[in-house]
């Protein structure tokens, strides 16, 4: 699917119209007003339309989930081709990261997608607001980053609000720590914020090589300086959230160690159990012991008290082993 989004009305040579979102159809000319052709999950013919259309080349799927910087950053055909991996599903137990190409050819950009990234979504709807105030496809690339960013800033903040939650939970008593099992979950859901935190992180750093490779002049591809100035600015801010996310990795790298030191004590106490009464019990196993022996000449052998004897020592050495474990405070 072919979305094409153009200048609106009779303001088309506004740079503060809003812009219209068109879907082309299979027989749909590709608009030349265009500023921002968004393909979504595209067919082979749809490629071809948008290569005729502005003389370039689309990547394929397996060509913009590369990781060599030669491979998805790079100019040509004075095209600037570069090819970014997008948080996607960041709300659900399972968030993934969506490679996305990213192609700018003169003023138009052209972005190849096969997923839906919430931030995707969010910039649209801020494009088709009155004053938007995008000229052209760097602008709306250098904004659509913003919106990206803005969106990782967000899922940090949630993400930074759970793991408050949950350090809550363990250090200040706002839920019993004994149970195993919510243990486990809590062990689960740290290594989930932990996930999601890294795919975060991932996808900054992703964007980050982008915009530094957009405001590099790089055969030919000049950045205007006005664009240059929002892109250092946009460079903050990412390096900013790779910090943050730093920052929270660190502290639920603490909390899975508080946690597991929550389980040893756990593990302790029940072996502490076991040790304490195999101790209380050892004295009177050894009278018993003692008595069990059936040699001939033992002198409480025949004696008419011999066995309420026996029974009185093993309890009297039982009450008195634990009630000396409970005078040094080892229960």
């Amino acid at each position: 699917m072919i979305i094409a989004h153009l200048p609106a009305g009779a303001a088309a040579a506004d740079a503060r119209c809003h812009f219209e979102r068109r879907i082309l159809g299979p027989s749909d000319p590709v608009p030349a007003d265009a500023v921002w052709l968004d393909l979504i999950e595209p067919t082979r013919e749809e490629d071809r339309r948008v290569e005729l259309a502005l003389g370039i080349e689309i990547p394929t799927r397996e060509e913009s989930q590369n990781i060599e910087p030669s491979e998805v950053l790079y100019f040509e055909n004075d095209a600037r081709y570069m090819s970014a991996r997008i948080l996607c599903q960041s709300g659900t137990e399972s968030p993934k990261l969506a490679a996305i190409s990213f192609i700018l050819k003169g003023r138009v950009l052209v972005t190849v997608r096969y997923d839906e990234p919430r931030s995707f979504q969010m910039f649209i709807n801020r494009l088709q607001r009155p004053g938007a105030a995008l000229a052209d496809g760097d602008h709306i690339l250098i904004a659509l980053f913003e919106t990206v960013i803005d969106r990782a800033a967000e899922i940090l903040r949630l993400t930074g609000e759970r793991i408050d939650d949950v350090s809550a939970a363990i250090f200040d008593g706002a839920a019993p720590r004994g149970g195993g099992d919510q243990l486990r979950t809590t062990l689960q859901l740290m290594g989930a914020e932990g996930n999601r935190i890294s795919k975060v992180r991932e996808s900054l750093v992703s964007v980050e090589r982008m915009l530094l490779f957009l405001s590099a002049n790089t055969a030919g591809a000049v950045l205007r300086d006005d664009l240059r100035a929002e892109v250092r600015t946009t460079l903050r801010d990412l390096q900013s959230l790779e910090d943050h996310a730093t920052f929270l990795s660190s502290k639920i790298q603490f909390l899975l160690d508080a946690v597991l030191g929550l389980v040893n004590l756990d593990q302790n106490k029940i072996i502490k159990i076991f040790s304490v009464a195999a101790v209380v019990f050892l004295p009177p196993t050894l009278i018993a012991s003692s008595y069990g022996m059936n040699f001939k000449n033992m002198p409480e052998l025949e004696w008419q008290y011999g066995y309420p004897l026996a029974l009185g020592l093993m309890v009297l050495s039982a009450a008195a082993t634990y009630l000396f474990f409970k005078m040094k405070r080892w229960l």
